[in-house]
């Protein structure tokens, strides 16, 4: 089927909102799919966990790593009143959240500029993290929503095990949520990152959750925590195809990890508006939860 002038000018839109800053797609993902509803239940859940393995008058605190400008702000913000840090890269981000620290007077949230990997992938660093930013007092739950995408999967491992040993309190969870490794459905996120980032950089999807808890099974630190892990589906959908663009560019990982060269981005563009915009096919994505409890004596919820 051939393409009209105002098909050529969607698709030409298409390939410019790639430049978008992460943050805005990150608003046009919130609005238009359920994902942050889906994360949200999950982290409830969580939350709910806690509160029944701790005092009822004890003050619980949580690091949030790399979703600083996300609507579980609102969630994290009344369930921690004890301390709530939000570490990210974006300044951006860091700007609207310490808006709305002043404006709301959630004199709890501390914004935090800066690079979780640099912190957490070295038990120094991480130390110096608790000591100076987390005020010396461990938190009760680290939340890794999405953030763990800018890990290299070969290094979650000392995150890990920095988070266990330096940031954790006695008592409390590691949430961590991303996008399914595998799938061989041609409308999902997993499908579309697996085909377009291994057809012209090589590269495939290796940030499996389900593998990563066998891994942590099998180190002797974590022989005490319960690890669960459960895969829901999320949709997304909008009518306006530049937004519907805008999420493939970050699902894509384009441009802070895999510069497409501006050909491909036009094939991918085009792809994406005869596969999805003209057959009004919404994008799918199946996305894992980890959660990892310390200290806790009953089975927590997942």
């Amino acid at each position: 089927m051939r393409m009209s002038s105002a098909d050529r000018k969607l698709i030409e839109a298409g390939i410019r909102v790639g430049d978008l800053k992460m943050s805005e797609e990150d608003k046009i993902w919130s609005r238009y799919s359920n994902d942050k509803v889906d994360i949200g239940e999950q982290l409830a859940k969580v939350v709910r966990t806690l509160n029944k393995a701790l005092p009822l008058s004890k003050p619980l605190r949580a690091l949030s790593v790399g979703s600083s400008a996300e609507p579980q702000f609102r969630i994290l913000q009344t369930a921690f009143g004890g301390g709530l840090y939000l570490l990210d890269l974006e300044e951006h981000a860091l700007d609207i959240v310490r808006e709305r620290i002043l404006r709301q007077h959630t004199d709890n949230v501390t914004a935090i500029h800066s690079d979780f990997n640099e912190i957490l992938l070295s038990a120094a660093n991480t130390g110096e993290f608790l000591r100076h930013e987390l005020d010396g007092q461990k938190v009760n739950l680290v939340t890794l929503h999405h953030s763990l995408y800018y890990a290299q999967a070969d290094k979650w491992r000392p995150i890990f095990e920095n988070l266990w040993r330096k940031v954790l309190a006695p008592k409390s969870a590691v949430h961590a949520v991303l996008m399914a490794a595998q799938s061989d459905d041609p409308f999902t996120t997993t499908w579309l990152y697996n085909h377009f980032a291994g057809k012209f950089f090589g590269c495939r999807n290796d940030q499996d959750l389900h593998e990563f808890k066998d891994e942590l099974e099998r180190r002797p630190l974590f022989r005490s925590a319960q690890i669960l892990v459960r895969t829901h589906r999320v949709a997304f959908n909008v009518d306006d195809f530049v937004k519907f663009m805008a999420i493939i560019w970050m699902i894509l990982l384009y441009p802070n990890v895999h510069k497409y060269a501006l050909r491909q981005r036009e094939e991918i563009t085009e792809f994406v508006f005869k596969t999805f915009w003209r057959q009004r096919r919404p994008l799918v994505q199946m996305q894992d939860h980890l959660v990892v409890y310390r200290g806790i004596s009953f089975k927590g919820l997942v």
